[in-house]
């Protein structure tokens, strides 16, 4: 369970831009659904990103011309018979505003106007941005190629943009009635999960810049052998303060206990044990008992809620859940006590 709010408050954390003054005035309104929230956001960054200039990219065409432009394609204009008219196929490269991340932002806009779940207000805002992309095509949502899409200094005001179209797009707009604070069946564990390890991170980069905070690699602790084919350890969150070490592995699941159904039992899911306890083992290869680790779920509708800790080999290892259907600050509360138990005390 999650509210909406929430929601809001994670994409600051995890976009900075949405903390800025242009956006002061969202974080005051009330949303009912998360479709109406990535309505707002995408309307008020497209009015910013139009005040800034639509980007503009090369764009490959192929169009029957009387004016040859670019590198002729006889074998086309031979198939297709056009030079009956008097016209060669062409195919040239044009800087145009049709670019596939402008084409994104139409298409996902066109989505949002169509969503019963968004207020009337931002459906008039979505449509008066896009009187800017009438030179713009609209694309099928479902074959939009996201791992193609890259980042630079040109353009690098379109990534919270096309972040919430990726949200959007890829489940956010499949709700219930019912969901006023809930994230149920309209996104799915893994695009949640993404969003969920983002925010936890960079609240600690922005409330304990004295902390080291960073998605890390570890070292297998290996005396001899071949480690190639060992699999990589990247850690979703890991905080160095001082000579400690937390090491914070986010789960968001639909159900965070796994049952046995043999002996009518419930267990914390044993690979994600089994992750963490490697994690914490092999960064601390000197056995000094600095680093500890904790597996953070989001908290489900579930009777048990996991708030257990554990001395494992000499480690403090905490299996944790974060409330997210509170009040923010009962929410940044939960982050606090959480890095001042197993990293702040005793330091």
């Amino acid at each position: 369970m999650i509210r909406i709010k929430n929601i809001y408050h994670m994409l600051a954390y995890a976009f900075q831009v949405l903390n800025k003054r242009n956006y002061a005035e969202l974080e005051t309104e009330h949303f009912e659904y998360a479709s109406d929230l990535f309505a707002a956001i995408l309307a008020k960054g497209i009015s910013i990103q139009i005040k800034r200039g639509l980007i503009k990219d090369y764009v490959d065409n192929t169009e029957s011309l009387r004016s040859p432009r670019g590198k002729i394609n006889v074998a086309f204009s031979v198939k297709q018979q056009t030079m009956i008219n008097k016209q060669l196929v062409c195919s040239f490269d044009e800087y145009t505003e049709n670019s596939y991340m402008n084409q994104i932002l139409k298409t996902t806009a066109l989505l949002l106007i169509k969503t019963p779940e968004v207020a009337n207000k931002h459906k008039k805002d979505l449509k008066k941005v896009l009187l800017y992309f009438s030179n713009v095509d609209q694309i099928d949502y479902r074959r939009i190629q996201w791992s193609s899409i890259r980042y630079h200094r040109n353009n690098a005001t379109y990534k919270m943009l096309v972040n919430i179209c990726y949200l959007v797009i890829e489940g956010l707009l499949l709700t219930e009635q019912e969901g006023t604070h809930k994230l149920a069946r309209f996104v799915d564990d893994q695009k949640m999960h993404q969003l969920f390890e983002k925010f936890v991170l960079e609240y600690y980069r922005k409330h304990f810049p004295q902390f080291n905070a960073s998605a890390s690699h570890i070292d297998w602790d290996v005396d001899q052998g071949m480690i190639e084919f060992l699999p990589v350890m990247k850690t979703d969150i890991t905080l160095t303060y001082k000579e400690k070490t937390l090491i914070i592995d986010t789960k968001y699941y639909q159900h965070t206990m796994q049952s046995n159904s043999y002996y009518n039992s419930k267990s914390f899911h044993s690979h994600n044990m089994y992750q963490i306890f490697a994690y914490v083992k092999n960064k601390d290869c000197n056995n000094s008992g600095n680093v500890s680790g904790v597996l953070l779920y989001a908290m489900t509708d579930e009777d048990i809620i996991p708030d257990n800790e554990f001395s494992l080999s000499g480690n403090h290892i905490g299996v944790k859940t974060l409330d997210m259907n509170t009040d923010f600050s009962n929410l940044s509360d939960q982050l606090n006590i959480l890095v001042e138990s197993f990293l702040l005390n005793g330091s």
